[in-house]
């Protein structure tokens, strides 16, 4: 890999300015191909096997207009006021008119009509309309959704509010990113004048990180016209596009830097520096691609789809950081260390013995038991709260209160009971129509009985006789525990109970129960995908570093990181540990993929910062064999590189609590403080003490092992020491 890294960093530093203007157009034209795409995000919970997924396919099939559930078009009057006025309830009959004139609506109540009497709320202030419509949540258009809130537009004249939830009022309240974005490369910048000592270079990481991530949200952009992406996809590809792109990309400006400083020519320390630093960046990347794209084993749509386009993410990064990056390094030329702003050495001194990290390094190394001590403590205290971690879903009731979905949320929940805003839908197929007058009278007086349920609406039947809808009301919001065991209760027992003798089959479905079976699905899944990812993880950092021990102490090193980060997780949002802090009114839960997802995006990442550190430990053990030297000097010369790479990621993820989404939320602080224990406690801290405590024995590996393994080197010191030699004797 080194060879062609090398020749790859060569032609583009030479060719800086056509590899450039080759960039800005491949950007430019995905740009624009992506804004003109009609495709939309689809958050698709398809879950074959589970009664969720049975009951909307059961529905889709014969009764199609029911099979997604209503949206609530809620209707408030404002304090001392009554709906029940005659403006306000021609106000009413005006929306409901005019709703009914959409061609995407198949169906509503009216809360003027007999049927729609419990649609007004006892106090007379709130009533919604249940709209139903003939378009699936995954194809349902922004300009459709909003089509849908307008009509409310006579109740909004005449002094009402009106706001909509279930998937159309999701579709018209995702929050912005731009805030964090623009937070985030501040601090980047920040942090990149004190590591790098100059505003230009600065800059470098910055525009390889921008134009990379541009191509890949264009690139997702046109993905949503062939598959189901997520609506959460582009954010978390935003996170992780800044992030990996300026890290990467540091890595390898850091490299270069210091290669000038030490004499080198200016195209060949571009060279150098990608086919060295780009080569660990190849690497890393790999592994995180690795990572990422092992979710799919976990046969969940949702999960595999935002594991693929974060990839893609990660993919551009690395392509931009080994391309684009010497090109401009390559226009650049001398002027990288011009424009001096008097923070920090840059990187420019090749003096690796005055730098405080090789006095920390010292003192690791002279104390290692009471360092790995201290860590595992620190490490196992954050990790206590996971013992009581429990996997939930999306709360509507965290949204910002400026959200369309949060106020028919709350409207709701305050005028009918919190349960109205996540309805299951209970799907029946009976053998023959002369059963739906025995059969299903009796299982919603079953459903109806249970002490968690508030109220159960009158059965649809479909044109054959033979399938029926209705909707169970729990008492608890959608996203409580209680509801879960209502849901788990309904499908053991009463549902059980109120078909036995009968040939008839029931499934409990609807958004709510769709969550609780990912929820499920997902805590059956997630001890094979740990065991999947560190398994694969094992094999590559065995390949790289050709010793046994050492992908043993990554994979347990890395478990101890993750589960620390979770830990705090659950502090934080379970408990409600500082909610308001991060503005969220209280506890909430956590959404069942984000564990999932973070564990695939924390392991590739720390195995990013374990192979530039394991990469420079393992340089100066081949030069003199001591490995406690070896460590002293690796973690001296790469351990501020690392730490400037970590807080430009911590600050990077942090920034996205400033998201409205509180699922954003849990990825920006579960990634971001996962980022800094991982540095913190593991990289800078328990792996040097370790490796100093096991010494020479890290790097053993069995004579029949070693004989089997291909070689290849991450940084290809080898390849330099071959080549300079050759050009020595040839001169």
């Amino acid at each position: 890999m080194t060879a062609p890294l090398y020749a790859l960093g060569r032609f583009c530093a030479r060719h800086h300015y056509a590899t450039i203007a080759a960039w800005v157009i491949v950007a430019a034209v995905l740009v624009v191909a992506g804004q003109r795409s009609e495709g939309q995000t689809n958050d698709n919970l398809t879950l074959p096997g589970t009664g969720s997924t049975i009951a909307t396919e059961l529905l889709e099939d014969n009764l199609p207009a029911e099979a997604y559930g209503s949206n609530p078009l809620t209707i408030v009057a404002g304090e001392g006021k009554s709906l029940a006025e005659p403006e306000n309830r021609e106000a009413i009959a005006a929306t409901v008119k005019r709703l009914e004139a959409l061609p995407e609506v198949s169906g509503l109540v009216s809360p003027l009509s007999p049927e729609g009497k419990t649609l007004n709320s006892r106090d007379g202030r709130t009533a919604y309309v249940p709209v139903y419509l003939n378009v699936s949540p995954g194809e349902l258009s922004e300009d459709e959704a909003q089509a849908v809130l307008d009509t409310a537009e006579p109740a909004e004249a005449a002094g009402l509010e009106a706001s909509i939830g279930s998937y159309v009022g999701s579709q018209l309240s995702q929050p912005s990113t731009e805030l964090s974005e623009v937070v985030g490369l501040g601090a980047a910048v920040i942090v990149l004048l004190f590591s790098f000592g100059t505003a230009t270079a600065m800059g470098l990481p910055i525009i390889s990180a921008i134009l990379g991530l541009a191509s890949s949200l264009s690139i997702l952009r046109l993905l949503e016209g062939a598959i189901q992406v997520p609506s959460i996809a582009a954010t978390l590809a935003t996170m992780l596009g800044l992030g990996v792109g300026i890290d990467y990309a540091l890595f390898i400006v850091t490299r270069h830097k210091r290669q000038l400083a030490e004499g080198i020519e200016l195209r060949e320390s571009i060279a150098r520096a990608v086919a060295t630093a780009g080569g660990a960046v190849a690497f890393a990347g790999f592994t995180v691609v690795v990572a990422l794209c092992s979710l799919a084993i976990a046969g969940i749509n949702l999960v595999s789809t935002l594991g693929f386009t974060a990839a893609i993410a990660v993919v551009t990064s690395v392509c931009a950081a080994l391309t684009l990056l010497p090109a401009l390094l390559g226009a650049l030329g001398s002027r990288i260390n011009s424009l001096a702003v008097g923070w920090g050495k840059g990187g420019q001194s090749p003096d690796e013995q005055s730098h405080g990290w090789r006095r920390w390094a010292t003192r690791i190394a002279d104390h290692p038991r009471r360092f790995a001590l201290i860590a595992v403590a620190a490490l196992l205290v954050l990790a206590i709260p996971i013992l009581d971690l429990e996997l939930g879903q999306n709360d509507v009731g965290a949204m910002p209160t400026s959200t369309t979905s949060r106020q028919s949320y709350d409207a709701i929940s305050e005028g009918f009971g919190p349960g109205v805003n996540g309805p299951l839908l209970i799907a029946a197929e009976l053998e023959e129509a002369a059963e739906a007058k025995t059969v299903l009278p009796k299982l919603g007086g079953a459903i109806g009985e249970n002490p968690d349920v508030l109220a159960v609406t009158e059965p649809k039947l479909d044109k054959t006789g033979t399938v029926a809808v209705f909707s169970a009301v729990s008492k608890s919001a959608p996203s409580d525990e209680a509801t879960v065991q209502l849901v788990e209760n309904l499908r053991d027992e009463t549902i059980p109970g109120a078909l036995r003798g009968s040939g008839a089959t029931a499934y409990v479905g609807g958004q709510t129960a769709g969550y609780i079976d990912l929820a499920a699905k997902i805590s059956e899944k997630l001890p094979q995908m740990i065991a999947i990812v560190i398994a694969l993880s094992f094999l590559i950092l065995l390949l790289a570093f050709r010793a046994l021990l050492v992908p043993v102490k990554a994979a347990l090193m890395n478990l101890l990181s993750i589960a620390a980060s979770y830990g705090v997780l659950t502090a934080v949002f379970q408990w409600g540990w500082g909610a308001s802090l991060i503005g969220l009114d209280g506890a909430i839960p956590i959404v069942s993929f984000v564990p999932l997802m973070m564990f695939a995006i924390l392991f590739g990442l720390s195995m990013d910062y374990e192979v530039f550190l394991l990469t420079g430990i393992s340089e100066r053990y081949a030069v003199h064999g001591d490995a406690r030297r070896a460590v002293v000097e690796g973690l001296g010369r790469i351990g501020r590189v690392i730490a400037s790479a970590a807080t430009i990621m911590f600050l990077v993820f942090a920034s996205f609590v400033l998201n409205g989404n509180p699922t954003v939320k849990e990825f920006g602080i579960g990634l971001a403080v996962a980022i800094a224990i991982d540095v913190a406690f593991v990289r800078c801290m328990l792996v040097p003490a370790v490796m100093v405590m096991v010494g020479e024995r890290l790097w053993w590996l069995p004579g029949w092992l070693d004989r089997i393994l291909p070689r290849f080197s991450v940084e290809g010191e080898d390849f330099f020491e071959r080549r300079d030699a050759e050009v020595a004797r040839q001169t």
